[in-house]
């Protein structure tokens, strides 16, 4: 999984990021109950290596986050409450 800062440029050419990171995954669900493509509730175990940045204020920015290993327990529909089979994953295919 590749992990983007999502930030704009503020007054004076500095950056402002909103403090949220945009994440382009290779994987999507599908649930065969009720069709739906974009809701999921998923319960992971994550191991990460990042660089955390702290302000002088004490603000975290955490950068450079990558992905060590990542185990998918469960995936629930939010839209029906389905899970198990009746989550498909699909492949997400790589942008021309």
């Amino acid at each position: 999984m590749f992990v983007a800062k999502v930030c704009s440029t503020g007054a004076a050419g500095t950056d402002v990021c909103p403090g949220y990171d945009r994440r382009v995954a290779s994987t999507r669900y599908r649930c065969n109950a009720c069709g739906n493509l974009t809701r999921f509730d998923v319960v992971a175990s994550r191991r990460t290596r990042a660089f955390h940045h702290y302000s002088i204020a004490g603000e975290l920015t955490v950068e450079d986050e990558e992905v060590l290993d990542e185990r998918v327990e469960q995936v629930t529909c939010r839209w029906c409450n389905a899970s198990g089979d009746a989550i498909e994953r699909v492949a997400v295919e790589e942008p021309a």
